[in-house]
């Protein structure tokens, strides 16, 4: 089988990883200058941790809900500020990837819209609410190792930078609520809506005996199986919606409705036991594997792995995208749950060695999307930090 572990950036003599790292540096050089002064102090301490061990403990908390997401509210920023928080984050994704954070973002006025504008307000002034994404920094751009975090509803975009080169890009998470919005002229928002479009091109495109072997339950799960764990593992099963947030939920009657809302869809689906069972996470992926399909169900398989691996910058995308050029696709399984036809309850992942793609859309009757990439032994760049320690301690 061929080896695509660490399938973040781990060659330490590439010079693309290197060329990203020293904009993110500069970026957040910029984040942090624009926090000097004692009129800033509360904002820096938000936004600027020093790399400690609890520190790093934090760095691999993470969150699609939204909840606290630990650090700087850009509705806590200056404009300049914020701007310079925008450009950090727009170093750490290619153009399209900034585009779709941008535009999901975005879509907290239009969520706001469908709820009445009285949904739930999670603990704040104002639940739905795009002044709620948060940029942290971790440890000395520049230093030896450090790292950034910027998220909110529906984002999530992790980054370590070790001895100079970004080392990891995962876990990295966008989803769209709505997933579909109108426009003028007849036409439609779907900020991830290729995404599930290849996918399930992709499970149609299928012959009966692949089906049989990708398509897990004709019931897709009501969220991404392995949920925001910082470490995937076999065993992993759904989490329900009131365990996504910091600390749980806080408010108790927020909590049971959110406990609620996730029986009540499980029942709308007629979610089983068996369901949950099917689509458990194993150490040993399930569904079809790229060996067993042929040139043109590769090609789609390529196209849905693009848009996961797309979100990174531009030559890093390319570097990714280019470790499954080859045989290298042979051991990356894709396996489906839910309905093949458009517009219904689905749910897909891709998994092989150094890969886990997820995507599901089933919520608000198949109106609401969740979508990652991670890296099984590499999420937060654990396998790098390892072997740095490791140097360094044997040094």
């Amino acid at each position: 089988m061929p080896d695509t572990s660490s399938a973040q950036v781990t060659d330490q003599t590439d010079p693309a990883a290197a060329g990203v790292a020293d904009r993110m540096r500069d970026a957040a050089e910029a984040v942090l200058a624009s926090l000097a002064g004692a009129e800033h102090a509360a904002a820096r301490e938000r936004a600027a941790w020093p790399w400690t061990e609890a520190s790093d403990e934090e760095r691999r908390r993470w969150f699609y809900t939204p909840t606290d997401h630990g650090g700087l509210a850009v509705a806590d920023m200056t404009p300049t500020q914020y701007r310079r928080a925008m450009a950090l984050l727009a170093t750490g994704l290619s153009e399209a990837g900034y585009v779709t954070v941008c535009t999901v973002i975005g879509l907290e006025n239009v969520l706001d819209r469908t709820e009445g504008f009285a949904g739930f307000h999670f603990g704040r002034e104002r639940g739905r609410d795009p002044g709620q994404y948060q940029l942290r920094i971790f440890g000395t751009p520049g230093e030896r190792v450090w790292g950034w975090r910027f998220g909110g509803h529906h984002v999530s975009v992790n980054n370590l930078v070790v001895d100079g080169r970004l080392v990891s890009c995962t876990p990295c998470f966008l989803g769209a609520d709505p997933a579909r919005s109108p426009l003028l002229g007849g036409t439609e928002l779907r900020p991830i809506g290729a995404v599930e479009d290849l996918g399930r091109a992709l499970v149609r495109s299928l012959t009966d005996a692949q089906r049989a072997e990708a398509v897990l339950t004709p019931r897709a799960p009501l969220d991404l199986v392995t949920a925001n764990r910082s470490r995937v593992s076999p065993g992993n099963r759904v989490i329900p919606l009131g365990g996504l947030f910091r600390d749980r939920f806080t408010d108790p009657e927020g909590a049971r409705r959110m406990d609620e809302t996730h029986r009540s869809g499980e029942r709308r689906y007629g979610i089983t036991e068996a369901d949950h069972g099917a689509v458990e996470l194993t150490a040993e992926p399930h569904g079809v594997p790229g060996s067993a399909l042929d040139a043109n169900q590769r090609e789609l398989l390529r196209a849905v792995l693009g848009c996961y691996t797309g979100r990174a910058p531009e030559e890093l995308a390319e570097r990714e995208a280019a470790r499954y050029a080859g045989p290298a696709l042979d051991a990356v399984h894709f396996a489906w749950a839910g309905s093949v036809e458009p517009g219904q309850a689905c749910y897909y992942r891709l998994h092989g060695p150094g890969l886990l793609v997820e995507y599901d859309n089933t919520q608000r009757m198949a109106n609401h999307a969740h979508s990652v990439w991670r890296d099984p032994d590499g999420d937060f760049g654990a396998d790098v930090l390892a072997a740095h320690h490791l140097a360094a301690h044997s040094g």
